[in-house]
C-alpha cells in the first residue's frame, strides 16, 4: 500500500489492488477512515468516523496534492490518463 502523505494524524495512500478503480485515495488516522476521488475532481466517497471539519481538512490536503498523486498512480499502475 503505497503511502503519498502522512500530515497532521492523516495517512493518504492508494492500494496495489485499485488500479480497475478510477483514481483514488484511501485516508485513514484521526478516529476514521475515508474514499477520495481525484478524477474528474477531489470528491469525497465512502467513509466513516469524520466531522464536516475533517473531512473538510483532508479534501482540501487532497486538492493541494493531486496532481502528482495522479501522476504517482498513473505510473504505479503503468496507466496513462
Amino acid at each position: 500500500m503505497p503511502t503519498l502523505l502522512i500530515e497532521d494524524g492523516y495517512a493518504f495512500r492508494f492500494r496495489s489492488n485499485d488500479g480497475p478503480e478510477p483514481p483514488h485515495v484511501h485516508v485513514s488516522g484521526n478516529g476514521g477512515s475515508i474514499k477520495i476521488w481525484l478524477v474528474p475532481q477531489v470528491k469525497v466517497g465512502p467513509g466513516r468516523g469524520y466531522t464536516e471539519q475533517q473531512r473538510g481538512e483532508i479534501v482540501r490536503t487532497t486538492e493541494a496534492h493531486r496532481d502528482g498523486w495522479l501522476e504517482a498512480w498513473y505510473r504505479h499502475f503503468g496507466t496513462g490518463r
